[in-house]
């Protein structure tokens, strides 16, 4: 997100690059930057004439060369962007001619998703001199509410941990998804608001009750009575809670418990930065540990991969989700 900060900081004051080759696993910032160049480096009059989108499934490389090399008319500079770049990654590397000597005129930029180019080769070390390459790399699940915490703090909101963590189990990892529900939220709720997880269902529709999240924080606790009337609502709502989600969400909670178990320092900034959780829930995680033995905690691993055969129909063809969620946690809790 520094990186990306810096990059965005350097445009805005016009410290530009001929070329900025924008990839990886993550769309969010690949969109985010490109938009911003998009917007920003040209005035709306000198854009008529100065600015192109091209789309990487109808251009080759010759022709994107050919636009590039064109001269701005009444203008510094003109932009050309090629989204879906990844669409040329076969003849890619022909690129590498231009970029030795870009034209100083133009702003060249690749929206190049879901890959990168092989830093081995010669286009990837042209590039690194004098032009940008950003990466934008897959944020892993654990991160993913530090980041929304971040994201809304910049904006003049807050949220709370617990709210952070449903929207990353209902949304997972996909930074633009989220972004899309962040910025319904705004909508509705004034500046300087924390997000609770009563806004988020109010205005989301996420339960604030019944989740995965809760559901976890429950078998830990050893709420019986809880779990079972989490595990009930999902059974009645299969849709927005489909049971392969559920028991991939319990077995990685399972297998934290376990790397808990072998840690030596168990204290709670240990416990946090071991399973790169929040600190605000590494109590939970302890409270776990401590009604969930080792040896219950590996068998229980090797339970629910018994119910990920049986929630994707092996062996199980006709015993409802219902019935094999109440099951499922029948046996995990016992």
């Amino acid at each position: 997100m520094d990186e990306v900060k810096a990059l965005v900081s350097d445009i805005k004051n016009r410290n530009l690059k001929p070329i900025y080759f924008l990839m990886g696993e993550e769309p969010y910032y690949i969109d985010r930057i490109s938009d911003y160049i998009q917007e920003t480096i040209l005035s709306e009059e000198e854009k008529g004439f100065n600015q192109m989108v091209l789309y990487g499934r109808d251009v080759s490389i010759d022709d994107i060369i050919a636009n590039a090399k064109r001269f701005p008319m009444m203008a510094e500079y003109q932009v050309v962007i090629v989204k879906e770049a990844q669409e040329l990654s076969r003849t890619i590397e022909n690129l590498v001619t231009y970029v030795s000597q870009p034209q100083p005129t133009t702003i060249l930029v690749f929206n190049y998703k879901y890959k990168t180019l092989d830093k081995r080769k010669s286009l990837y070390k042209a590039l690194k001199k004098t032009c940008v390459v950003f990466e934008s790399k897959k944020l892993y699940e654990d991160k993913v509410p530090s980041w929304i915490s971040r994201v809304l703090a910049g904006q003049n909101y807050s949220i709370t941990p617990k709210a952070s963590q449903m929207l990353t189990e209902f949304l997972g990892t996909d930074l633009s998804k989220i972004s899309n529900e962040l910025n319904k939220l705004k909508i509705v709720l004034p500046e300087g608001t924390q997000i609770t997880p009563e806004l988020i269902e109010e205005n989301i529709g996420i339960s604030k009750d019944y989740n995965n999240f809760e559901l976890h924080k429950a078998i830990g606790a050893r709420d019986v009575l809880k779990a079972h009337k989490i595990v009930k609502y999902f059974g009645e709502n299969p849709k927005d809670n489909p049971m392969v989600v559920t028991v991939g969400f319990l077995h990685t909670y399972f297998a934290k418990l376990l790397h808990l178990h072998g840690l030596n320092d168990k204290s709670p900034r240990s416990v946090a930065s071991a399973l790169k959780i929040s600190p605000y829930f590494t109590e939970e995680y302890i409270v776990a540990a401590r009604n969930y033995p080792m040896k219950k905690v590996s068998s229980i691993i090797g339970l629910l991969r018994e119910f990920d055969v049986k929630s994707k129909g092996v062996g199980a063809n006709a015993i409802p989700q219902k019935d094999l969620l109440k099951e499922m946690i029948v046996k995990v809790m016992s």
